[in-house]
């Protein structure tokens, strides 16, 4: 790696999480090393870390050398790095001198080096009977699941991750313009293996789960037919399992710089203090969860109702809702104009 690329995997060790997570996030390599003021390596934290220093109730503002590895793997030279690198399928294996100063990092040679994923064989449901108002007006003519992102619709890009993990048994859930869907799939090249619910009345993002009543008998994911996620899903799965948890909601950490000074004001309108430009981060909802079936049977017949809804009875009668965070470099949310050219662009490229 030449200087430049150097940078995008390295900081300084008193960085913040937060900042920490910023810059895994831009190299999108789920890792950063730290280094101390001489440039020697002093540790190395990657997203992992990261979500469990926060479930284990850690903050954003805290520094990261706390979450971090102290002990990270490296090599001497190139040749060790690769073996180290392709022994244990690392992220990334940094090379240091005798002094241990960091000289490279050595992160794969390209599609060979691609990790193999985990076989999960989930049942996946997708709610694909919304109308879609915010892809107004092309969804007048197109339901949402049909929009094209590049050379696929949206709905066979978000089939496609779960098929990743060998999740082939998808359950479908339509309603405006269904035929149009149904029919895609029916002449669809690649067959998958889909069960279509069909929605009569509109049902909102949860109801259309009644008509899964008595037909899944094991945990399943469930989602919105508008999120992609490239984060690894074995660990979420095993995190809702872990847990017990009935539902298991995976967000993101949204980061949002206010462009002005943000001002605090005290009683009787005296000035407290300013932050200039400050970062503010919140947990925002990818609208993809790990789902439980006693869930389903708790489901009201033809009752319209948002999955938030659901997840609130589910807290009132005593079980367990978790959340599980990613990197939000992970999610990719394709109801908007806006964000389905950023979609498109991480996809395919320019």
């Amino acid at each position: 790696m030449n200087t430049e690329e150097l940078q995008k995997y390295t900081e300084n060790e008193t960085i913040s999480i937060n900042q920490a997570m910023q810059k895994i996030d831009a190299n999108a390599h789920g890792i950063l090393f730290l280094l101390n003021d001489n440039g020697s390596l002093s540790a190395c934290i990657t997203d992992g870390d990261i979500r469990r220093w926060l479930l284990a109730g850690g903050k954003l503002e805290d520094d990261a050398d706390k979450a971090a590895n102290h002990s990270p793997k490296h090599a001497s030279n190139l040749t060790e790095a690769k073996k180290l690198y392709h022994k244990r399928n690392w992220i990334a294996i940094p090379i240091i001198d005798t002094k241990g100063i960091l000289k490279d990092i050595y992160t794969g040679d390209g599609e060979g080096d691609k990790k193999q994923r985990e076989r999960l064989n989930v049942p996946v449901v997708i709610n694909a009977g919304g109308r879609g108002t915010r892809l107004d007006p092309f969804t007048k003519v197109l339901p949402k699941p049909l929009i094209p992102v590049g050379e696929l619709p949206i709905i066979e890009l978000i089939m496609q991750e779960y098929q990743s993990y060998s999740c082939n048994a998808f359950h479908i859930i339509v309603n405006y313009k269904k035929e149009l869907i149904k029919t895609y799939f029916a002449e669809n090249e690649r067959k998958y293996d889909i069960t279509w619910h069909d929605e009569e009345e509109p049902l909102g993002t949860g109801g259309g789960l009644s008509l899964l009543k008595g037909k899944l008998d094991s945990t399943f994911f469930f989602a919105n037919c508008d999120a992609l996620l490239t984060a690894n899903y074995k660990p979420m799965l095993e995190f809702h399992k872990k847990g017990n948890n009935a539902i298991t909601m995976i967000c993101v950490y949204k980061n949002i710089s206010i462009p002005y000074g943000v001002v605090e004001m005290g009683e009787g309108g005296v000035y407290e203090s300013m932050k200039e430009k400050p970062l503010m981060s919140f947990l925002t909802n990818t609208g993809i969860y790990i789902v439980e079936p006693i869930v389903l049977e708790d489901m009201k017949e033809g009752e319209a109702i948002g999955f938030p809804e659901v997840i609130e009875r589910q807290r009132q009668k005593g079980r367990k809702v978790a959340v599980y965070p990613v990197s939000e470099n992970n999610w990719m949310d394709m109801g908007q104009f806006d964000e389905l050219e950023k979609m498109r662009k991480k996809l395919y490229g320019e």
